[in-house]
């Protein structure tokens, strides 16, 4: 009876940690005053001046859905080509394709700027950012992928080729709605990481153009007026997120509930 007790306290004392900060974010967010800690009146003031944030929210997204569609593609290729490569060829690329996911950010934001200098390229461009995005995100792709891989059929391949299919044909048809799901969980990974992303972001971005990560630090970091204007429209606009990002969640839940119940 202890031992539940304290698990069960253990469990609510990190939850505590982890959404007490939300909440209070929430909760002052609908403060008239934009100071926190100081309650001057519940107002939507902040959520009305949304509008002087919309370029930045612009800016994410399309870098979030660009890098995250064509890191998918690249991710996916690289995970059937991989899985299928015989020998030690296709293990070696294996274990090189895993280093960008518990490599540093720092080293490969350095690495990409380092790049694109050898190239001739400036090393703060739209170009070199959704490179940057690409190389971060596409690894996490080939992670969610290969497993799908290895629990697919691997003789349904061979069976189309002997039935007529070109290889393009196979892959198209048999093994790419196999695999279907992990696609899809990889482009919604790569997706949360772009948006979350802030060093790759920071480090090849070009001057004047920010995503939500870059624009929250600026606002709280610099002293300026019109940077301290903005953090509380940053408080109001990531209790956005964060409602939006809990009704995803739940209809997720939802709907994986409702299919185990289908097959039960």
């Amino acid at each position: 009876m202890m031992k539940k007790l304290l698990s069960i306290g253990y469990v609510i004392l990190v939850l505590a940690f982890i959404y007490i900060p939300i909440f209070l974010l929430i909760i002052y967010s609908f403060n008239e005053g934009k100071n926190i800690g100081v309650w001057e009146g519940f107002s939507f003031r902040w959520y009305e001046r949304l509008d002087t944030v919309k370029d930045v929210v612009v800016n994410t997204v399309l870098l979030a859905v660009i890098s995250a569609t064509i890191a998918t593609i690249l991710g996916t290729l690289g995970a059937i080509g991989m899985f299928y490569s015989k020998g030690k060829f296709g293990k070696y690329v294996n274990v090189g394709s895993q280093i960008p996911v518990v490599n540093s950010e720092v080293v490969t934001g350095c690495a990409l700027v380092m790049l694109l200098m050898l190239l001739g390229s400036s090393n703060r461009s739209i170009f070199g950012l959704y490179v940057g995005h690409i190389v971060l995100t596409a690894p996490f792709v080939v992670l969610s992928v290969i497993p799908k891989l290895k629990q697919m059929d691997s003789s349904l391949y061979e069976a189309a080729l002997d039935l007529g299919d070109t290889p393009f044909q196979a892959l198209w048809k048999v093994v790419i709605p196999q695999i279907l799901p992990g696609v899809f969980t990889g482009f919604m990974l790569a997706i949360t990481l772009s948006l979350d992303d802030y060093i790759i972001t920071a480090t090849l971005s070009p001057l004047g153009f920010d995503t939500i990560s870059t624009a929250v630090y600026k606002s709280i970091a610099l002293t300026t007026a019109q940077a301290s204007k903005n953090v509380p429209v940053y408080r109001a606009l990531t209790t956005i997120i964060f409602i939006i990002t809990v009704v995803i969640v739940i209809v997720m839940n939802l709907k994986s509930n409702k299919k185990e119940n289908s097959r039960k």
